[in-house]
């Protein structure tokens, strides 16, 4: 019998219920996939409380990876015994699910299950960040706030690989020393220091092409001030809650800036989009540009403690559930 994490209605850790169920045969366009590893992200907890709401039940869970159990009688482009990962849709809380098989990439051999898992949905995240929100030029001096967060190690790694400078914002020491680590050539400690005071000193008063901010409210309206005339302000995510409704003229009065909330799913819609993200992510890892790191485990039944963890904001890099 094969067991999910689902949700019956949304609500708080208590709404997470371990379920048996049963995985049929797949059926035209499908995939059967046991999965070796589930991600965990922030994502996952805008779903599990309803902020994101979908169709109860459900099984949580956005990325995983795992090997081709079966397919469908149409799949020509897998077979079973395919080591795959996935970013999307939504069900990846699971030992064995079916998928749709046109959203599965092959993985190379050098990635591990544990490290797609990590990163399909933060890799791909950065790629979206850097390549098509905002195309990052060498030079480019740019800020990222939770640094030290999953999707921001892989971005500061990223970033400082095409040669821009990169300004990380962290909470405590132990998360600066690792965001060092991993690209940030300044590191500031917000809990500390004033981050717009740093990057106005950092850049002789020039300010920013580009802020990158998952964090949302606690850093919303202050990272404007880091911007120069015409920059952009990318929100990606809201891990201290939703930015507060604010009138548009506030982007004239500081400098005719840009504002965008961009979606990983938007930009992997079609299979051309998917593959040449995946791809370039792959090849960043393979020349280990970027490396995942994956300092949090838990076991999928253990998805409670991951979520207590990941809400109280006590993690830094990756996060999987170990199936």
């Amino acid at each position: 019998m094969s067991h999910a994490i689902r949700i019956h209605r949304p609500g708080g850790i208590d709404a997470l219920s371990w379920d048996a169920i049963d995985v049929c045969e797949p059926g035209a366009g499908q995939a059967r996939l046991r999965q070796a590893a589930a991600g965990v992200n922030f994502i996952d907890i805008y779903h599990r409380t309803g902020y994101y709401q979908q169709p109860l039940p459900f099984t949580l869970g956005v990325e995983g990876a795992g090997t081709v159990d079966a397919v469908g009688p149409d799949v020509t482009h897998l077979k079973p015994g395919d080591r795959v990962a996935y970013a999307g849709p939504i069900g990846g809380y699971t030992d064995v699910r079916l998928i749709a098989a046109n959203r599965l990439v092959k993985l190379p051999d050098a990635i591990s299950f544990d490290a797609a898992a990590a990163m399909m949905i933060k890799g791909m995240t950065a790629q979206m960040l850097l390549r098509q929100v905002y195309r990052l030029k060498s030079g480019d001096v740019i800020l990222v706030h939770a640094a030290a967060g999953g999707t921001g190690l892989i971005l500061c790694q990223w970033a400082a690989a095409m040669g821009a400078t990169v300004i990380g914002t962290v909470s405590t020491e132990a998360k600066a020393e690792l965001a060092r680590g991993r690209g940030c050539h300044h590191v500031i400690l917000y809990s500390k220091q004033d981050f717009v005071a740093e990057v106005l000193r950092i850049t002789g008063g020039e300010k920013l092409p580009v802020v990158y901010d998952s964090v949302g409210a606690d850093t919303f309206l202050r990272s404007l001030d880091c911007l120069r005339p015409r920059g952009l302000m990318v929100t990606y995510g809201q891990s201290s809650g939703a930015v507060e409704p604010f009138v548009p003229v506030l982007l004239s009065q500081k400098g005719s800036l840009f504002l965008t909330r961009p979606v990983l799913f938007q930009y992997i819609e079609t299979r051309q989009e998917l593959e040449a993200s995946a791809n370039d992510v792959f090849a960043m890892v393979a020349s280990e540009k970027v490396k995942i790191a994956v300092n949090h485990r838990f076991a999928l039944k253990a998805a409670g403690e991951a979520h207590r963890a990941l809400e109280a904001r006590a993690t830094t890099g990756s996060m999987i559930l170990t199936i």
